[in-house]
Formats: structure tokens, C-alpha cells, sequence
């Protein structure tokens, strides 16, 4: 009798080779660093998404990356852009985008595209909206979801700045989601916040909260073109009687409102000058630094804020607490607040070794 056939591997050879060089290849420090220093766009996406990552591995990497492009980062100027939506947001950072770039400079665009509350998921489809600066060479778009952080602005958004700035980019914007209470946030990250509203939409003052036009450095009138000139020209005189009911700002500088087409290009040379100028009047009254050690610290406070969150509900112990009281909530034998007290006394006795 023959002996038969050997029965073949379950994994063909050459996958198995494959995954055994995979495994070896894994990118390390010197990968994600050497790339970001040598301005690779491809390499920076990957570093995002790698702080973007929950996985506990990569949160170990992304730490050490951050850390290390620390001493090359802080050379840029960070922009925040807001406005209702169907202001233009994208379109107009495009057209500035490609101005600063025609002036020597090199544009990041970090874009935070909403999650739903439902599927958790998000378009990102802001690359496609950008289409001549996402192909430029001197431009970097990076789409990222919200994932249902307050503030407009992604979770790791802080990190990307940092990441993008050791790549030699020196323009950064940050596109947030829309306008609201929280959009306030981004203002804590950048170092000079624009906000983009439209004329011809009603009462002007009634289509933004008050909280969000005291936070904005500058008032851009856009879409302010065609039948629309003399439209903006009004909604422009109308913010500016409004922002002069608005308490000064520490740093001294006066917000202005500009009329600008984001289509013609009109007005575009006449935002760059104006953040020239808050640029240059925040560092000769010592503002700017100023501002960037609060950003520190409130990063400082945040990330506490976070890494307490979550080693509270990764203790096992802790969701059975939750779900415990969660019923007894339910069943109306207990009130939720007596309910947190209880559970967060039961927290600080374990931290104790009670």
C-alpha cells in the first residue's frame, strides 16, 4: 500500500512567512519619528491614527512619540476655524489654505467630522471638499471623528497639532464640527480663533450664541460675492456694533469682521494680514507664550480627567456596583445621586485597601 499523500499545512507557506515578517515589522519609535521628520504625509497619518487608537499597546507607543517630538514642535501658528453649518468651512480653508501656501508656508489641516449618536460613525469626507489643497505637496488634510467629544474638537486633537508641527508644517488649522455651547473648547488649543458666518440669514445676531462670538478673534463674513456683497456689507456693520458690547479682551486685541469670497479669493490677503497683526501684538505684550503654558496646563488637568475616568470604570468591581444600583435605580429604591455617592465611597475605600 502506499502511504499516502502527507496532509498539507493548514497556512500556506508563503502567508506564514508573511505574517512572521509582519509580526518582525511592526513600525517602532524610530519609524514614526524618522518619517514625521522627514515631512512623509503618509507616515504622519499612520502616527495619527495610532494616538487615535485605543488599544492599550499602541497607547504605550503613542506616548513615547509625543514625547519625542516635543522638542520639535511649537513653531507654528494653530487656527481655529468655526461656523454655522453650510458657512463654507471647508471651501474657505482651502482658497486661504493654498494663499499661505503660495506665501512659503506649509498648511496642516486637522478636520473633525461629527459622529452619530447612533452607528458611531462618521463621513471624514472633508478631503473631498478640499480637493486641489489635499493633492498639493506642501499640504497635509487629516479627517478625524469627534466620536462624541464636547468642544468640537477630536479627543487626540492636541497630539496631532503636536505631530504635524514636528513635521514641518507651521499653518495648522483646526475645522470643527459646527457651532454650539461646547464649540467653545477649540479656542483652548489654538492660538487664534476665526469664526465664519453667513449674511441673508435672518437676524444675523440671533445665528450664533453669544458664548462663541466672545471667543472669536475674528468675524469672517463669507460667501460675500455677487448678490450677496451688500448682504454681508450689512451683517458686517451689524457684528461689529455688536462685538463692541463685548468686554475687551486680556490680551488687548480688538476683534474686527471682514467680508470675504471664498470663490473670488476676495478678502483672503486681508484675513492673513489681520492674524499677522493679533500675532504680532500677542507676542510683543507676551500673550502669546502666555497662553500656550495655560494650554499646557489645562491639557495637564484634562488628561487627569481622562486617565481617572478610566481607571475608574475599568475596575471590575465598580461595573458590578453600577449595575447593581443602576436597577435599584430603576426600581425606585434608591435616587441616583444617593446611588453615585455610595458607588464613589465604595471606589475611594478600595483605593484605601479598606
Amino acid at each position: 500500500m502506499n502511504a499516502g499523500v502527507d496532509k498539507p499545512d493548514s497556512v500556506n507557506p508563503a502567508l506564514r512567512s508573511g505574517l512572521k515578517k509582519f509580526k518582525k515589522n511592526i513600525p517602532d519609535i524610530d519609524y514614526y519619528l524618522g518619517g514625521i521628520r522627514q515631512g512623509d504625509r503618509a507616515v504622519l497619518s499612520k502616527a495619527i491614527t495610532l494616538i487615535e487608537s485605543n488599544r492599550p499597546e499602541d497607547k504605550t507607543i503613542a506616548g513615547n512619540l509625543i514625547q519625542h517630538c516635543l522638542p520639535f514642535s511649537g513653531n507654528s501658528v494653530r487656527l481655529g476655524i468655526t461656523g454655522v453649518p453650510g458657512v463654507g468651512k471647508s471651501t474657505f480653508i482651502e482658497a486661504f489654505g493654498l494663499h499661505l501656501i503660495n506665501k512659503g508656508h506649509r498648511v496642516a489641516v486637522l478636520a473633525i467630522d461629527p459622529s452619530s449618536t447612533r452607528t458611531k460613525g462618521s463621513i471624514l469626507g472633508d478631503k473631498t471638499r478640499m480637493e486641489k489643497l489635499s493633492s498639493h505637496p506642501l499640504a497635509f488634510i487629516r479627517p478625524s471623528a469627534s466620536a462624541g467629544t464636547l468642544g468640537g474638537v477630536a479627543r487626540q486633537t492636541r497630539e496631532s497639532i503636536l505631530l504635524c508641527e514636528a513635521a514641518g508644517f507651521d499653518r495648522i488649522f483646526v475645522e470643527t464640527v459646527g457651532v454650539g455651547q461646547s464649540e467653545t473648547a477649540v479656542s483652548k488649543i489654538v492660538d487664534f480663533f476665526l469664526l465664519l458666518m453667513l449674511a441673508g440669514g435672518g437676524d444675523e445676531l440671533q445665528g450664533i450664541k453669544r458664548g462663541i462670538m466672545e471667543m472669536a478673534d475674528l468675524i469672517v463674513i463669507n460667501k460675500a460675492d455677487g448678490s450677496n456683497t451688500q448682504q454681508a456689507k450689512l451683517a458686517k456693520q451689524a457684528y461689529e456694533n455688536a462685538l463692541h458690547l463685548f468686554p475687551k479682551l486680556p490680551n488687548g486685541w480688538q476683534p474686527k469682521v471682514l467680508t470675504a469670497s471664498s470663490v473670488s479669493g476676495k478678502g483672503i490677503s486681508t484675513v492673513e494680514q489681520q492674524i499677522d497683526t493679533f500675532l504680532r501684538l500677542t507676542q510683543s505684550n507676551g500673550f502669546f507664550e502666555q497662553n500656550r503654558q495655560q494650554q499646557a496646563l489645562d491639557i495637564l488637568d484634562n488628561s487627569l480627567k481622562d486617565a481617572i475616568f478610566g481607571h475608574f470604570y475599568s475596575q471590575k468591581e465598580i461595573q458590578k456596583q453600577l449595575n447593581y444600583f443602576r436597577q435599584q435605580i430603576l426600581d425606585g429604591k434608591i435616587s441616583p445621586y444617593e446611588a453615585s455617592n455610595t458607588i464613589f465611597e465604595f471606589y475611594l475605600n478600595r483605593l484605601s485597601g479598606k
